[in-house]
């Protein structure tokens, strides 16, 4: 009886950058644990690889081809929920990107990609989502942000600054809908394999320096990823609000 459950079983997950990396192991890893789930990206291609997934393991996949930084695109995705008589009870915000600009180099038009991409999107998914959980007085939002959020490292200083903001944003939610039962909570990865980082990871000096800074010594697998997630969107982290969860290999330890 002391046991908590993290089963997903019958929930409903809204995932963003749903097509591949993060988003597409998070999706497929809900799934696992009984979650349909709700497939967000612009590009249906990746989106329906991701599907193809889900539906082996028995569950049900909607792919939604959207662009989270238009407010009309996510009102969309909650019409189509209301007009199919679905109900939210998770949403992962994951979409994002970066461009590696040193701050000298940063343009505008760099800094509104990186900004609208990866922390208004965020905002505006849980604003419009919030809305529906409040009416049903529960819910689960879990924001991808990143060890950059937490410590100065070399991806840039706006990819770092929207990570730092949505950790901050993860609190104020929580504090703002606890009242309504929502549980507001972020997940801070560091170096994982997925497309983003591919070209990255073939440098080896550059894998070497973040092996040193990483207790564990390795770069993390992406499967490694899920099981947080699913603790985060299931009743096993019911009082658990505000937080934001590192999965480092221990690097925020000391920084790089």
């Amino acid at each position: 009886m002391f046991v908590p459950s993290f089963s997903l079983k019958d929930k409903l997950a809204v995932v963003t950058g749903a097509g591949r990396g993060i988003g597409q192991a998070l999706s497929i890893g809900l799934a696992e644990a009984g979650s349909d789930v709700i497939l967000l990206s612009r590009t249906r291609v990746d989106l329906e690889e991701t599907a193809v997934e889900i539906e082996k393991l028995g569950r049900k996949a909607h792919i939604l081809p959207t662009d989270v930084t238009s407010r009309e695109d996510i009102k969309k995705v909650i019409a189509y929920i209301e007009n199919h008589d679905l109900t939210i009870d998770i949403l992962i915000n994951n979409a994002g990107m970066n461009i590696r600009s040193s701050a000298l180099e940063v343009t505008d038009d760099e800094w509104e990609k990186i900004m609208d991409t990866n922390l208004k999107s965020a905002f505006m998914m849980s604003q419009e989502v919030g809305k529906h959980m409040q009416g049903r007085k529960q819910g689960k939002i879990i924001n991808i942000a990143s060890v950059a959020g937490h410590v100065a490292l070399r991806t840039g200083v706006v990819y770092a600054s929207t990570k730092a903001a949505m950790i901050q944003m993860t609190k104020v939610l929580a504090m703002e809908w606890g009242q309504y039962n929502i549980n507001v909570n972020s997940i801070g990865p560091w170096y994982f394999k997925t497309p983003l980082t591919k070209e990255l990871l073939q440098n080896e000096e550059y894998v070497n320096d973040i092996l040193n800074v990483t207790p564990l010594k390795r770069i993390g697998e992406l499967k490694e990823l899920v099981g947080p997630a699913v603790f985060l969107a299931s009743d096993a982290s019911n009082y658990v609000t505000g937080q934001t969860l590192f999965v480092d290999g221990g690097m925020t330890i000391h920084g790089f």
